[in-house]
């Protein structure tokens, strides 16, 4: 990204409002308009070239019992139900609310069907695949995959039931292979990070997020949407938080993750310290492996991992 440029064209321009979720609203805008980035997206994600757009079959939650149930984006194509996240911020709570999400989508497609669910035959059902696209500013891999089981006590039972997500980081330079194939995709990422630069330099962020769209549709970034849908865009854009509630926000989020970071700190100097103490008074290895378990509710794989991190 050209910073330098970005701030010489935005030089000129100072209070507006910015609606914290803006990004999440946004990115569903954008690919439900869009059937055809939206398959688009698939084929990158499957390796598969599906050329037929027609066939995608929206399904997104839109009215369930409670707000917190609509999700963004979820469409069937190939018998595969592909419910698209956007998150602004890192939530390792994803697998459940997917979890909430397919067992809604699996209601409506059971009451739709001509079988009973308590019949003797199998209602064939579409491929869950869950994705969550980020691009907040807590640093994240290029890839992870998020399980239910993580949220699981007790780590030592086999679970009946599993859920994955994979989760991807889509804010600008991350995961160019990707983008290369989503055309859309990419130019989103940029318009996010320019918006950012825009909304950094300006107390104004009506005129900062007016002048961030003009630049990128100067620069052919997401253009033919802007210049349509200009005012939703800004609508989505502008919302209930000042700017300096929002840079609050920010700020507070990054105070949670630091005193997240501390905690994790200091349980990992609590196990080293442990594991020194106990083979020091010639405690066996099985022992100490068995302290770690019950007093940090490690399971067996990690017990063994911090033992020979600590003593290596």
């Amino acid at each position: 990204m050209n910073h330098e440029k970005v701030k010489r064209f935005f030089s000129h321009y100072v209070f507006g409002k910015i609606h914290r979720q803006y990004k999440d609203r946004l990115f569903r805008f954008l690919f439900e308009k869009d059937k055809e980035a939206l398959l688009q997206i698939y084929n990158a994600l499957n390796g598969t070239n599906y050329k037929n757009a027609s066939q995608l079959k929206i399904v997104t939650i839109e009215n369930a019992m409670y707000v917190e149930m609509k999700n963004d984006l979820a469409f069937v194509v190939t018998g595969v139900l592909n419910m698209y996240e956007h998150q602004s911020t890192y939530n390792p709570n994803m697998p459940v609310r997917f979890l909430m999400y397919l067992a809604q989508e699996y209601h409506k497609i059971i009451e739709q069907a001509e079988e009973s669910l308590y019949g003797s035959k199998l209602i064939p059902l579409p491929t869950p695949q869950c994705i969550v696209f980020y691009n907040g500013k807590k640093e994240v891999p290029e890839e992870q995959i998020l399980r239910l089981s993580d949220a699981f006590e007790n780590k030592e039972r086999n679970a009946s039931i599993e859920l994955e997500v994979k989760m991807l980081n889509i804010n600008y330079g991350h995961n160019t292979e990707l983008m290369t194939k989503c055309r859309m995709l990419k130019e989103y990422s940029e318009f996010v990070e320019i918006s950012r630069e825009f909304v950094y330099q300006n107390n104004n962020i009506n005129i900062a997020l007016n002048t961030a769209i003009d630049y990128c549709i100067e620069q052919n970034i997401l253009s033919n949407q802007l210049r349509q849908y200009r005012a939703e865009v800004l609508d989505m854009m502008l919302g209930q938080f000042d700017k300096k509630k929002y840079e609050r926000s920010l700020r507070n989020e990054g105070r949670e993750i630091g005193y997240q970071e501390g905690i994790n700190v200091g349980i990992e100097q609590g196990i080293e310290a442990l594991i020194l103490d106990n083979l020091e008074q010639k405690i066996p290895e099985k022992q100490i492996i068995l302290k770690l378990i019950k007093l940090f509710h490690l399971t067996e794989e990690q017990a063994w991992n911090y033992f020979n991190k600590f003593t290596s």
